[in-house]
């Protein structure tokens, strides 16, 4: 039996293997309070649960579609694009994918060769290291900086593509419309192609979220924009994405993606239109807020984590370097001492640091979680 060297050498998906973990224990009847990663505790909206409930009882409605996705939901998607983002696009530059994860894969699959450089800022999602590694790309590590500014990015090592996620995961920060200005400008002077991962888009909590697409030629440039349903709309298990991309490269992927999956399924490219016609969750984006904010109050009355505010996302990301840089031994004790379960800062680059989901769950197990943490962060303070 042969197993390939290159999958041989790869590593399981940090993020998906701890949350993996965390479900064999609850299989087993172990009580873990999961903070490792975002799952919302909201429904998706009802207008995507009721666009579903009529495909299902229309056969019609289900048949195989092109590979990029029905010509109406790509349409809806351009719809979306030009209300919500400020972007013309056309429904052959629009491609549906399987989540942001397969998007990110066929992205980067048909914009590169083996052995190109691509620049990616850490902290940073563990997807983007893992699926250039699949690729035999060569990831090149930056530290995200305070801000994008010209002086910032001169200092930026020559790459061939950078992959910048805003907002950003797990930090929080979300670029303003003139740092992406300086990061269009440097791309164009360095001829960079981009891939900006906007999975994030809506959950932004006062700061303006600006499509990078909106301030550079981005078909000239070869800049692909990804989209996911699964944190704005808490449609995570849905599997739902899309990509925008110069059409010579929404035909590569698209290449790519028939003979993996071809389509997305026709419920979920009837979910994926319905969910993205919703626009901003309004509600789910307050509960959010009053949440990070709880959470922010107990834990830094701690002194042994330092945590700033994000300004979007699921997440807090705290600095526990006065307990410990090794936060995967971190990690795998308190999962141990206190059944829960956090993603160690170096899965995402950054030793040091613990990345804490606020979102799943009710508030009463969100709080136990927090004073489980804070017991053991107490205890081991103390040795």
């Amino acid at each position: 039996m042969k197993i390939s060297r290159r999958i041989a050498a790869s590593r399981p998906l940090a993020t998906t293997a701890m949350h993996g973990r965390v479900e064999a224990f609850r299989n087993e009847g172990m009580g873990i309070i999961d903070f490792s990663i975002a799952i919302s505790h909201f429904p998706p909206p009802a207008s995507v649960l009721d666009a579903v409930t009529r495909a299902v009882q229309d056969e019609r409605t289900m048949p195989y579609t092109g590979v990029a996705g029905a010509l109406d939901v790509r349409r809806s998607l351009c719809t979306k694009l030009a209300r919500e983002n400020g972007i013309a696009a056309r429904a052959e530059e629009i491609i549906v994918t399987n989540g942001a994860k397969q998007a990110l894969y066929e992205a980067l699959y048909a914009m590169t060769d083996p052995g190109d450089r691509i620049l990616i800022f850490k902290p940073h999602w563990p997807a983007y290291v893992t699926t250039c590694l699949l690729l035999g790309l060569e990831p090149v590590m930056a530290d995200q900086p305070d801000a994008f500014t010209p002086e910032s990015l001169a200092a930026c090592p020559q790459v061939d593509l950078v992959i910048v996620n805003n907002p950003h995961n797990p930090t929080g920060k979300v670029y303003s419309k003139e740092e992406l200005g300086h990061l269009c400008a440097w791309s164009h002077a360095r001829g960079v192609q981009v891939i900006v991962d906007e999975s994030y888009e809506h959950l932004s909590f006062g700061q303006v979220h600006t499509s990078f697409a909106t301030l550079c030629d981005w078909r000239e440039l070869g800049v692909v924009t990804i989209f996911s349903a699964s944190q704005s709309y808490a449609m995570m298990g849905w599997r739902l994405g899309f990509a925008l991309a110069p059409q010579p490269i929404a035909e590569a992927m698209q290449t790519l993606q028939g003979p993996i999956t071809a389509a997305t399924s026709h419920l979920a490219q009837v979910a994926c239109a319905a969910a993205f016609d919703c626009g901003p969750q309004q509600h789910m984006i307050e509960e959010y807020r009053a949440r990070r904010d709880t959470v922010l109050r107990h834990l830094r009355e701690l002194p042994w984590i330092e945590m700033a505010c994000p300004d979007s996302g699921p997440y807090l990301w705290g600095d526990v370097r006065s307990l410990t840089h090794d936060t995967e031994a971190f990690a795998e004790a308190l999962l141990a001492e206190e059944g829960v379960a956090i993603m160690p800062g170096d899965a995402l680059g950054v030793p040091g640091f613990i990345r804490i989901g606020y979102i799943c769950d009710d508030t009463w197990t969100l709080m136990e979680g927090v004073r489980r943490l804070a017991a053991f962060g107490d205890r081991m303070a103390n040795r």
